[in-house]
Formats: structure tokens, C-alpha cells, sequence
């Protein structure tokens, strides 16, 4: 009690302290309640609460500067690419190490057949119309769990994929509409409601990168 008194700060400093706490039990009396331990075990409820909701933020907060660190490395990639050749291989080979996932594939809204021979495995036709069938008109962005992965977006990698991120590509107004497609097999990677910024900046700086080289092939 003397040390506590000194040192008033201490329970401040050392809140774990708290479980070692046992109050004496007290009779007031019949028909009066101590509600000494009553409140103590309410307080260490709450101590053990905060400390979980404590761990889970910084878990939380690790995980999101992980993946915005994976992120900024692809996009960097993509903007180091030498060529339009490099840059789609990038995409289609490199990335899905860089952001941790599965398979990345790209896809293209074209009337020609899709049995059309590809410059390269990962890059796919997709009938006309597609994207929006997936997407919706409006939306640039949709993720999915506990999915079969669809051989039109994935090829020969479909069989793996259990969780996709899908996200639209808009390369110009003369140029087809695209897709990039993420898809993991872990069923749970990519749930609904999540939210999509990371993704869509990694898009985005896709887009940027093919319109640049497609402007330099005219």
C-alpha cells in the first residue's frame, strides 16, 4: 500500500497487475452485498477486452501496410517494364508472387473467336459484353469466395482458383474494355465488403502502363 501510494502511477504503467489483485471479502451485515470483487472482475473484463481489441488492431494495421507494400512493388514492376511484351508477361507471371496470390490473367473483350491464338499463356478473349455481365455497368471492382474459378478467366489454372478479385480495365475509348483477374485458393482471401482501394490503384496504374505503350506503337 506504501508503494502504491508513492508510486500512484504504477497500475498506469503495469494494468496487468490487475489480475494479480484479490480484495478482501467483506460482510456488511445481513442484506448488504460487497461489491468489491463484483467490480474488480468487471474491470478485468475489460482489461482482457481492450488488450484483444488492442491485438487485434495492430494485426490489422500490420496486415494492411503488407499488402500495400506488395502492391507498390507490382505497380512499380509494371512502370520498370522495357517493352509491351515485358510488361504483359509481368503482369501475367510476376505479380501473383509480388501481391501473394494464385494466378493473375488478363482479359479482352473481342468479337474475333475465342480460340484465336494469344501472344502469350494468362491473356484471354472475352465475348463482347462480359465484363459488364460480371461487373455490372457500373461497378469497376468484385470480389468473391468460395467460387470455382472459370476457365474463361483462368485458363488451365481454373481448377486452383476458390476466391477471385475481379477488376475492370479501361485502356482508352478506341481500345476494348478489359479484365484483370486475381484468384487464389484460398477460399476466403478476397470476401465481399473488403475494400478494394489497393486493388483498384493496382489497375489503374495497369491501365496507365498499356495506354503509355500503346501510344508509343503508333
Amino acid at each position: 500500500m506504501l508503494y502504491l501510494r508513492d508510486h500512484p502511477d504504477f497500475l498506469d504503467r503495469h494494468p496487468d497487475a490487475l489480475w494479480l489483485l484479490r480484495p478482501p471479502s467483506r460482510r456488511e451485515g445481513d442484506g448488504v452485498l460487497d461489491f468489491q470483487q463484483f467490480m474488480l472482475e468487471r474491470l478485468r473484463r475489460d482489461l482482457l477486452r481492450l488488450h484483444d481489441q488492442q491485438a487485434s488492431l495492430v494485426a490489422t494495421s500490420r496486415g494492411n501496410l503488407a499488402s500495400q507494400a506488395r502492391v507498390h512493388r507490382a505497380a512499380l514492376a509494371m512502370l520498370r517494364a522495357g517493352s509491351f511484351e515485358q510488361l504483359l508477361q509481368i503482369v501475367t507471371t510476376d505479380i501473383a508472387v509480388l501481391i501473394d496470390v494464385d494466378v493473375v490473367t488478363l482479359g479482352v473483350e473481342s468479337a474475333a473467336a475465342s480460340t484465336m491464338r494469344l501472344p502469350m499463356p494468362g491473356i484471354h478473349l472475352l465475348r463482347s459484353g462480359m465484363v459488364d455481365a460480371l461487373l455490372g455497368a457500373e461497378r469497376d471492382a468484385l470480389l468473391a469466395t468460395g467460387i470455382h474459378g472459370e476457365p474463361a478467366l483462368f485458363g488451365a489454372a481454373s481448377g486452383l482458383v476458390r476466391s477471385q478479385a475481379l477488376l475492370r480495365l479501361s485502356f482508352g475509348r478506341a481500345a476494348p474494355i478489359g479484365l484483370m483477374c486475381l484468384g487464389t485458393r484460398n477460399p476466403e482471401m478476397f470476401c465481399p465488403g473488403l475494400g478494394t482501394e489497393l486493388l483498384s490503384f493496382l489497375a489503374r496504374t495497369l491501365e496507365i502502363a498499356v495506354a503509355q505503350w500503346l501510344q508509343r506503337d503508333r
